[in-house]
């Protein structure tokens, strides 16, 4: 199904009350950095529309939105009439395989609180708490340190999960075929104690920023034994699991007396058990914060025995380091199988060329010319599922050693796009520098528009510009 809004936020209007009269409200200022982050990662501009409680157009935006982002406070649950649009779109999204509301929190609420249908979901907290009085308060300056740890963070992290919806949903993939595009692709990072959620939030945003699915997705069970199944089902899925240890214990749920940072690794340790004797592949990385100052009797024990028991570290690596040092790791542990895949041969070096379908024939001789200078080719993929083209054009940033824009059909914006994608290529687990960016214009293309960009800029007729790129292949492999 075709959708003529992409994402309709829903919120009460005192929500959207600016402080002075000169200045905008929350959602409207909330709408507008969502707007800007989603156009840079999926590359156009989204149709987001704003919708009060008040707005009289009921059933047309609820019923052509792909997805839907209440802005949950007190005066939300409190209005019959944005109660009423949550309900609404849910019974138009009914037969929808995957989830199409994402919930921002502007303020703290209680799970018992929430609307019934919100209260298993994620939930993205854009408030800023006051650490001394333990009293929430809005940002007033939304580049501020605070700002940039809670609320941004947090509208990456929305705007990442956002563009995969609407990918699928574009595409009219069901969730099960998502999960097979996925297989071993699925990585399981642990709920964390309250003192490592700003941590466990920068590694989710890196790992789906590389393509890979994050489990749990959705707020963990109360009770011990719908957590345990549900937690069990996730780990199932993957082929790696992180856990981030600090100094917090952790919440515990109702029937045990062991915390869910404890019992995520107690059955991640029994899948690796499980997983060993039929040798699939499964793997786990535990981190142990080196700062344990404030950990209490019960966290130390806990930490004791992921130390020294040998069924708590079953299939697992423990390291103590820095959260970098880290990280590197884990990218090494994700990246360095598929590295080895995309590089047939080591000494080879590997140009990507970067066009789009419509010059599949005018590139042809470009692309020619590049394999006799002696460099492996990557090009996009042009068919398939919308997640598998995002991958391989992933891959294909993190490893080439020069690459080629070629401008054929195509307008100067889809140009700048791609030159933007060079631009973020350190940003995907690069292990080597970049040694060359051109684009080649074809025909009587002209790239006045490309100057003072750091790029070798090769125009005019085939024949010249092939000798042109000639000698930028040279300066590549010297």
């Amino acid at each position: 199904m075709a959708f003529e809004i992409d994402v309709l936020i829903t919120y009460a209007e005192k929500d959207n009350e600016a402080a002075q009269k000169s200045e905008v409200g929350w959602v409207t200022q909330f709408k507008k950095f969502l707007e800007l982050m989603l156009t840079q990662v999926q590359g156009t501009k989204p149709n987001l529309i704003l919708k009060s409680e008040f707005d009289s157009a009921t059933a047309p935006a609820l019923n052509n939105a792909a997805i839907l982002v209440p802005i949950l406070t007190k005066e939300f649950i409190h209005s019959g009439r944005c109660l009423d649009n949550l309900e609404t779109f849910y019974k138009n999204s009914a037969e929808s395989k995957i989830n199409r509301v994402f919930k921002v929190m502007k303020a703290p609420l209680t799970a018992q609180e929430q609307p019934p249908r919100l209260r298993d979901l994620l939930g993205y907290e854009m408030y800023q708490l006051d650490v001394e009085t333990g009293l929430q308060k809005e940002y007033s300056d939304f580049f501020s340190q605070e700002a940039e740890k809670q609320y941004w963070m947090k509208l990456v992290d929305l705007t990442y999960d956002l563009h995969d919806a609407l990918m699928i949903l574009n595409e009219g993939s069901a969730r099960s075929e998502v999960k097979n595009i996925y297989k071993r692709k699925s990585i399981y990072l642990a709920e964390t104690g309250h003192d490592l959620s700003v941590q466990r939030n920068i590694i989710k945003r890196e790992l789906q920023r590389h393509g890979y699915i994050v489990l749990p997705k959705n707020t963990l069970p109360a009770h011990v034994g719908e957590l345990t199944r549900i937690v069990r089902k996730d780990l199932d899925e993957c082929s790696l699991s992180v856990h981030l240890v600090g100094s917090a214990y952790g919440e515990i749920p109702e029937g045990t007396d062991r915390s869910i940072v404890d019992l995520q690794n107690q059955i991640a340790a029994e899948i690796a058990a499980e997983k060993k004797q039929t040798q699939q592949e499964f793997s786990r990385l535990i981190w142990i914060s080196q700062n344990l100052k404030n950990a209490s009797d019960k966290q130390r024990a806990f930490i004791d025995t992921l130390k020294r028991d040998t069924e708590a570290q079953e299939g697992a690596e423990i390291l103590q380091n820095p959260l970098e040092d880290f990280k590197n790791i884990m990218r090494e542990e994700l990246l360095e199988a598929q590295e080895r895949r995309n590089m047939e041969d080591p000494g080879t070096k590997s140009i990507y060329l970067v066009h789009d379908k419509i010059d599949d024939s005018a590139v042809r001789p470009y692309r020619e010319a590049i394999e006799k200078s002696g460099f492996k080719v990557l090009t996009p993929a042009f068919e398939g599922e919308l997640l598998e083209v995002r991958k391989q054009h992933i891959d294909n940033l993190r490893n080439f050693d020069g690459a080629i824009i070629f401008k054929g059909k195509v307008n100067d914006q889809w140009v700048r796009m791609k030159v933007l994608d060079l631009l973020k290529a350190p940003g995907f687990g690069r292990k080597k520098p970049i040694q060359g960016k051109a684009i080649v214009a074809a025909g009587s293309s002209t790239l006045d528009g490309f100057k003072n960009q750091n790029l070798t800029l090769i125009a005019g007729d085939t024949s010249r510009s092939l000798e042109n790129l000639k000698t930028f292949l040279q300066d590549i492999n010297s």
